[in-house]
């Protein structure tokens, strides 16, 4: 625990991801990551609402809990709500309707309070990151989302609550690490949007509590990790539970159900009765009846989550390994895989990661620069480590050194630096 006296009246940042969050605080000058989860630093964004006992549960202990077969509900990539109309709509948990802005609130609040235990005392003053869109190309339902946001933090017990853009936010973190003024773009590549920001930084620019002049362009889209796994568990996993599957009639089977069953926000409505019905009333669509037997277990075993995690897993190992990993499918049908290749990902990929790389683009030429214009691309976020878009932005910013910072953990560290000032 660090001493109170270190800090007199803690402000901390949260980095409030899609798929997983972080806590830091300023301490002794320098922003530290704040333990969440045991010794580990980030938390996922997720919670377990455990039917049996009726109790809650957060992060990697509600994502083990539902794989091991505990009754209840998984309920992750919640940031990818807001701005929705699903916001203010009820669901059902162990203890009645609640809306999902509360379960968010819920979240929050166990941050706070795994904050309050390492600091000793209630941090009340926050600044929370945000990406540059909620929601692309619709201002008022952007604005909704981080009123809905607000909302969720104010009911969580926060006192004093700000905003930052989180690829700033990273910018601030890395300007932690200069020597000498720099002309940037940051690359915040996270579960859910795609943000981008040109920013000059230096050690004297870090003392001044104004920046907004430092801010050269920002931009973003609405496209990140959980877009990548959606894309290659429809390509790779899905084919297996009928996607794109000729039935008798010569039609191929409503693809709803897959769509949805590789989003992760969306993966909880198929568990319910009316769901399972409905899938059950495609099997006249299915020529091959292994393909509908291996939906229906899924839905039914709530397996869901499990094979959106298999995918994800497999898309970071085989990012770093270069090389083809197997998915393992054999809780749907005995001996049943798939397999990932780095050419499927970056098949797969390519579309979508023409578009995050037209948007770091677009964010250079409105800050009036070109790319060789730029001391460093300075990376930020866990998707930011896939190795197709790597070699992607390598090819498009030829020359321009790359830097891998804090994947994990430098939106939250440079939330923590705008949070002195408040």
């Amino acid at each position: 625990m660090l001493s109170t006296a270190a800090i007199a009246a803690p402000s901390i940042g949260i980095d409030f991801g899609t798929s997983n969050s972080a806590v830091a605080c300023r301490v002794d000058g320098t922003a530290r990551l704040l333990p969440v989860e045991g010794s580990a630093t980030t938390l996922p964004t997720a919670i377990f609402f455990n039917a049996e006992d009726r109790s809650t549960h957060f992060g990697r202990e509600a994502i083990a809990l539902y794989l091991a077969g505990t009754e209840g509900r998984l309920m992750r990539s919640l940031k990818s709500l807001l701005g929705s109309a699903l916001m203010q709509e009820k669901t059902a948990i162990y203890d009645g309707l609640v809306s999902f802005e509360d379960i968010i609130a819920r979240f929050l609040h166990e941050l706070g309070n795994r904050a309050e235990t390492e600091l000793g005392m209630r941090p009340s003053r926050v600044v929370i990151g945000r990406p540059v869109h909620f929601v692309d190309d619709d201002d008022k339902r952007d604005q909704r989302a981080e009123e809905s946001l607000r909302h969720a933090a104010h009911a969580a017990g926060f006192k004093d609550i700000a905003f930052q853009l989180e690829p700033i936010a990273a910018a601030f973190d890395y300007e932690q690490r200069v020597t000498k003024e720099s002309v940037i773009l940051i690359v915040d590549i996270g579960g859910g949007t795609s943000d981008f920001t040109v920013v000059r930084v230096g050690p004297e620019r870090a003392l001044r509590a104004e920046r907004d002049d430092d801010v050269l362009a920002t931009t973003g889209v609405h496209i990140g990790g959980t877009d990548f796994d959606q894309r290659l568990n429809l390509d790779r996993v899905m084919p297996l539970l009928g996607f794109r599957h000729t039935g008798v009639q010569g039609r191929e089977v409503p693809s709803k159900v897959f769509f949805e069953l590789s989003s992760w926000h969306l993966i909880n409505w198929l568990y319910a009765p009316k769901a399972i019905r409905q899938a059950q009333e495609l099997r006249t669509s299915y020529s091959d009846p292994r393909l509908h037997q291996r939906l229906m277990t899924a839905l039914e075993e709530r397996d869901g989550h499990r094979i959106a995690s298999d995918v994800e897993q497999a898309k970071i190992d085989g990012s770093i390994s270069d090389a083809t990993v197997s998915i393992d499918l054999s809780y749907l049908e005995v001996e049943l895989a798939a397999s990932l290749s780095p050419a499927d990902m970056a098949q797969q990929l390519a579309a979508l990661l023409d578009s995050v790389v037209a948007c770091a683009h677009a964010c250079v030429k409105r800050a009036g620069l070109r790319s060789n214009d730029l001391d460093a691309v300075y990376l930020t976020g866990g998707s930011s480590a896939l190795r197709p878009f790597q070699q992607a932005l390598r090819k498009s910013f030829v020359g321009v050194p790359l830097i891998e910072g804090d994947l994990f953990g430098g939106v939250a560290a440079g939330l923590a630096c705008a949070a002195r000032f408040r």
